[in-house]
């Protein structure tokens, strides 16, 4: 390798030098076991990518590579790479060091620095320099950069790619550290000690036990702080509505945030317009103007706004909502941004159970029934039908609930949209709606907030770990559980006094309701560590006891702050100044449907005496909220909300590349029982399926399972027990193999059955599954050790 030459940073050129990239390997692969094979397999790989002049920022991303590509083969060749990846942004943003103790010296010494340079630069807000507000010498000193062994590859280059801050030239700036540093500071201004509250901020954010949402990642401390990550908008029926709702939905994407908007109140196409004498065209094209608005504001982002269109299944034009998502068809009534969500009834489940008549309205004949749920809307809604069979109405339309339902259904199957959610669960199960109706969800469906003409809801989500909790033992640290929820919710008040967004209706809504998401993720990650079922009463009484606690400690944390801080303006006449807690709505449910909601009840903590104290006072109009977590979930180094594995193993792409990421949990487990080396190889070819391996004990196989071979009335009972607690509403995925729509209705309606308030996108297993191949393997081959190792991750081809 003598003949190639490596051009340095400063453009000065040296010969390739083998012996760093090993001194490089030894110290990124120490404490892992073999690792003298594990630097010899990455150097010799190595030396096959490099080529004459190459620089020193493309070697050192080949060296991760070729680390990366190893995962199939151990996943320390993960831990390989984070570490490698981490050196690589030490070196360019701090400078050259050798010990632990030396970085750490380094980061305390150029924290500050970089704070005064980006506030010089216009990227941070003032305050963050402002002696007077931080110490930032204390700040720079409690920076543990030995944290970052906490990260896995994924987290530490979505942290970089994704929430990082970045320079206009969109150069990195932050370390990892740092960026936990700035958000948690971000999230400090308004405390009576700034400088001691982010320090503790950050201790529960760098040890990975909770993360807040994307838009607070991204924003937090800076210029233009959008902190909130949820905005949920109902337009009404006038031009300036609409119009204010595309402007609206361009300022809120801007900032990242994730949109909710109900078309519901929209007079449908053909109905009259007095003013101007002629007929609306319905809200469909206005609809395709707020799809377009997306895409006009949201490319390129870090983190780009998105939206969803919801609509009442009884709007005259709903037939053509459910059409939005169709990839053939009018490219002028198709949304290729904006995904859609509809907003259903239990009087209309109830019709399509036993089979009767639906009817579609105007909104300009019928404008009361988007204020109306449970009896009172099914009440009005009969009456409706008695005005239109009357010759009464203008125009209205008659067909099959339960072929309404099914076109609904085979909609999601073939386009993922649009998403079912269940007004009169979350109007009904509301503790906050004494401020007005609740008329759709946002953009995920956990958001379930009131809003009119002059306030657009808005809501901030933090997320814990639930990972970082169970200990090494299989216990729980349930102190520190209890400590993390409450600085969450903590952090996340101040947030709705910091945040800022040029919409005045959303910021109206935000300080009289001081809406909070607290939600967790890294349920599937805990159960594999504790060798439990996901399908099964041991996991399910699990997710009721965390989400209990959890719940507890949250509004006992509200309810604190009230004390301390006031309660939120709109506390009066809420279900919480009644005493009425999350549980409280199950029998509501039952009462407003007439049918019992069949969830268990079991309560273990003290929620007499929490109900007294709520009476009294609450900072906070709503505390929980499970969102989906799909990208701090990787930071966390966690699986996402309460979904199961999706495989054991990923194919993962980045702004670095593609890379294999393998389930640490079941290579953990093979080794164990000393099977990994010898079924390494199988599972790639069966792109992480163990099911069919029997070498491996039935009671592991069934405890990895991954989501197309669970029971998908197993996901709907870990929703309906986490709902019990959660006083908002969950992001909850659903995994189908199965195509029959008969299947598909009975499923959905055991959602409704049991009182979940929403779903999210659904997943249908594909009909080809693609096969990993080598070019000294196909499918009636087994794939060699050695060929597998050469070749790297193979190709994929259809059957």
């Amino acid at each position: 390798m003598s003949d190639i030459t490596i051009i340095k940073r400063d453009g000065s050129k040296e010969p390739f030098d083998a012996n760093k990239i090993n001194l490089a390997l030894m110290k990124a692969s120490e404490g892992l076991p073999d690792q003298i094979s594990k630097v010899v397999q990455v150097a010799s790989e190595l030396r096959l990518t490099l080529f004459d002049g190459m620089t020193t920022e493309q070697l050192n991303e080949a060296v991760i590579q070729t680390a990366l590509q190893n995962v199939k083969d151990d996943p320390d060749f993960d831990t390989i790479a984070a570490r490698l990846l981490l050196k690589t942004m030490y070196k360019t943003l701090l400078g050259d060091y050798e010990t632990d103790d030396e970085l750490k010296a380094l980061h305390a010494r150029e924290f500050p620095k970089y704070i005064k340079q980006a506030v010089k630069d216009g990227l941070l807000d003032i305050r963050m320099a402002d002696a007077n507000v931080f110490d930032l010498s204390v700040l720079a000193a409690a920076l543990d950069p030995t944290r970052d062994r906490l990260s896995k590859y994924l987290g530490v280059i979505t942290n970089k790619n994704r929430y990082a801050l970045r320079k206009n030239d969109g150069s990195p700036l932050e370390v990892p550290q740092f960026t936990n540093m700035r958000i948690a500071m971000g999230l400090s201004f308004n405390e009576p000690n700034p400088t001691e509250t982010a320090i503790r901020f950050y201790r529960h954010m760098s040890n990975l036990e909770y993360s807040p949402g994307g838009s607070t990642r991204v924003n937090a401390g800076g210029t233009f702080p959008q902190l909130s990550n949820c905005f949920v908008i109902d337009v009404e029926d006038d031009m300036e509505s609409i119009a204010k709702s595309i402007h609206d939905t361009m300022w809120i994407a801007k900032g990242t945030g994730g949109i909710g908007i109900s078309m519901s109140k929209l007079r449908a196409a053909g109905s009259p317009v007095k003013t101007t004498n002629t007929e609306s065209t319905g809200p469909i094209p206005f609809m395709k103007m707020i799809d377009t608005a997306l895409f006009a504001v949201s490319r390129k982002g870090k983190k780009a706004g998105a939206a969803a269109l919801y609509m009442e299944n009884w709007h005259l034009n709903f037939p053509q909502f459910i059409d939005l998502r169709q990839n053939s068809g009018d490219p002028y009534l198709r949304t290729r941004f904006a995904n859609t969500a509809v907003f259903l009834s239990d009087e209309f489940m109830k019709r399509a159970e036993s089979d009767q008549d639906w009817y579609l309205f105007d909104p300009a004949e019928t404008s009361d029934l988007t204020e109306l749920y449970g009896a009172a809307f099914s009440k009005r809604y009969r009456e409706y039908i008695k005005l239109a069979e009357a010759g009464k109405l203008r125009t209205f339309k008659k067909l099959s609930a339960r072929q309404q339902y099914r076109q609904i259904l085979m909609s999601l199957q073939a386009t993922s949209h649009p998403w079912l959610t269940w007004k009169d669960a979350i109007n009904v199960r509301a503790l906050n709606n004494n401020s007005g109706t609740i008329h759709l969800s946002n953009l995920c469906t956990e958001i379930t907030l009131p809003q009119d003409s002059k306030n657009i809801a808005v809501c901030n989500l933090i997320s814990l770990n639930l990972s970082a909790f169970l200990q090494r033992d299989k216990t729980w640290a349930w102190d520190r559980l209890e400590q993390a929820t409450r600085s969450a919710v903590r952090q996340l008040d101040n947030l709705v006094d910091i945040t800022s967004t040029p919409v005045e209706e959303a910021m109206h809504s935000n300080t009289q309701n001081r809406a909070v998401g607290l939600g967790y993720m890294g349920f599937a990650d805990i159960l594999e560590k504790l060798e439990i079922r996901y399908e099964s009463d041991t996991a399910y009484e699990l997710i009721d006891q965390l989400s209990e606690f959890i719940s507890y400690y949250a509004i006992d944390e509200s309810a604190n702050l009230a004390k301390e801080r006031g309660s939120y303006p709109n506390f009066k006449g809420s279900g919480w100044s009644r005493g009425l807690l999350p549980i409280d709505t199950i029998a509501a449910l039952s009462k407003s449907r007439q049918q019992t909601v069949n969830i268990s009840t079991k309560q273990r903590l003290d929620w007499e005496t929490l109900r007294a104290k709520v009476k009294k006072g609450m900072r906070n109009a709503t505390l929980m909220a499970i969102a989906p977590t799909a990208n701090i979930s990787h930071v966390a180094g966690t699986t996402p909300g309460l979904d199961p594995q999706f495989s054991q193993i990923f194919s993962r792409s980045t702004l670095n590349g593609k890379f294999l990421e393998v389930n640490h949990n079941l290579v953990a487990k093979l080794k164990e029982l000393k099977l990994w080396d010898e079924l390494k190889d199988e599972l790639l070819i069966n792109q992480g399926d163990i099911q069919g391996m029997e070498q491996i004990p039935q009671a592991v196989r069934d405890v990895y399972k991954t989501s197309f071979q669970l029971s998908p009335y197993a996901f709907i009972e870990v929703a309906a027990r986490a709902q019990k607690w959660v006083d908002q509403a969950i992001s909850r995925n659903m995994y189908l193999e199965t195509r029959d729509i008969d299947e598909y209705e009975k499923i959905y309606r055991e959602a409704w059955r049991r009182g979940l308030k929403t779903t999210y996108y659904l997943h249908v297993k594909p009909r080809h599954q693609s096969e990993q191949t080598t070019v000294a393997a196909n499918k009636a081959e087994k794939i060699q050790k050695e060929n597998q190792r050469k070749v790297g991750f193979g190709f994929a081809r259809k059957k």
